[in-house]
């Protein structure tokens, strides 16, 4: 029978415990290949979404809330007119989403000293696009991975999947301490966009969510220590799904594709039940939310993020990070954090995260749901 003293004994800022830890080994984050300020895509998109114009003024202003100046798009501004179907608009998304998905594994791979033969499971998600064979089996054969990989792909978790990517990468890693791992998120929301469309969750979503991709490699615990990687660990991660929420987000998918379902009662879910989840997740490993030293989280929009600064009482530029990611390149759906995550480990804004203090990433998505991940830096 195994006992508890042969179980790894991890020493942190929340104590001494006894759960396996696993260990992000580099990120790389990566946009649409076309960029614009958002004046220019509000011109464009408006002529798209309606047409004659009517409802310009409106567009423009709800567009300028949005606090995003500038996004990357999947393909140039005057190719989406000719977006004339599904088929259409998802092809791109297989094009242009083996591009980005190639440069951002690749890139993480070679800040790790990792070779693409090394990765033992490969975890794909996206909720922009869909391809049988899945993004990550295309992706294999073109970066060079053994053709034994595992394969994980992922679709419907939306925003959430980059923070629920990460713990369930976390959760294949604990079971498997010698292996490496990568996480791949491709999202190009731009491609949803519905033509003709003037309900106002096609007007806000095409005035808020951009285009790009993330990758992140992780290794176990045992895999950590031949290679000296010190940092970050994933320590734990729990996830909330919220009931009675299934029309708060999602998608209404039918002939012309993916037609966003956006309620404005986001915010009130948040804070109805995000400031409990959090302090209680804390609380299981002895921390309060005062002790996390580094705020990783989704930009899921100005009132989210007013939200999340409310029920966690964070007025002090802890989510400064996030903001400024939602007005450099919008909302990236699952992506988003992940690129919060790379703009945090490079210490672009506000430097690197003092090692071995706590910190937290989480996201929230359609069902409606969130995903908390507890870090050590």
């Amino acid at each position: 029978m195994l006992q508890v003293s042969a179980l790894p004994l991890s020493q942190g800022p929340f104590g001494t415990y006894y759960e396996p830890v696993t260990y992000i080994a580099a990120t790389h984050a990566v946009v649409g290949p076309y960029g614009y300020p958002q004046e220019e895509i509000i011109e464009a998109f408006t002529a798209v979404v309606s047409p004659e114009g009517a409802h310009q003024k409106v567009i423009e202003r709800i567009h300028l809330a949005t606090g995003v100046k500038y996004r990357n798009l999947a393909i140039p501004l005057e190719d989406y007119s000719q977006l004339t179907d599904f088929g259409v608009a998802n092809d791109e998304f297989i094009r242009v989403g083996l591009e980005l998905g190639v440069a951002a594994i690749s890139r993480a791979l070679s800040s790790a000293n990792i070779d693409a033969s090394e990765v033992d499971m490969i975890m794909s998600t996206s909720v922009t696009g869909i391809a049988a064979p899945s993004l990550e089996a295309r992706l294999v054969p073109m970066l060079g991975m053994r053709e034994d990989v595992k394969r994980i792909p992922i679709f419907g978790l939306g925003c959430v999947a980059g923070a629920a990517g990460i713990a369930r990468v976390h959760d294949y890693l604990v079971g498997h301490p010698d292996e490496v791992a990568v996480l791949l998120s491709v999202e190009l929301c731009s491609l949803t966009l519905q033509r003709d469309d003037v309900s106002m969750p096609n007007i806000v979503a095409s005035g808020l969510f951009g285009d790009g991709a993330a990758a992140v490699v992780m290794v176990g615990e045992n895999r950590a220590a031949r290679m000296g990687i010190t940092g970050p660990r994933v320590v734990a991660s729990r996830s909330r799904l919220y009931p009675d929420t299934e029309d708060t987000m999602g998608w209404d998918i039918g002939g012309s594709g993916f037609r966003i379902v956006l309620s404005a009662g986001v915010a009130e879910v948040i804070k109805q039940y995000v400031g409990e989840d959090v302090s209680d997740f804390l609380g299981d490993h002895d921390l309060k939310i005062p002790d996390i030293t580094r705020w990783v989280s989704h930009p899921g929009g100005p009132r989210v993020l007013e939200a999340l600064e409310s029920v966690l009482d964070l007025h002090d530029g802890q989510l400064d990070v996030t903001w400024r990611s939602l007005e450099a390149i919008g909302n990236l759906s699952s992506s988003s954090v992940l690129h919060v995550l790379c703009d945090t480990l490079s210490g672009s804004v506000d430097g690197a995260p003092e090692s071995g203090t706590p910190g937290m990433l989480m996201a929230m998505g359609p069902g409606f749901c969130a995903e908390l991940v507890l870090l050590e830096w």
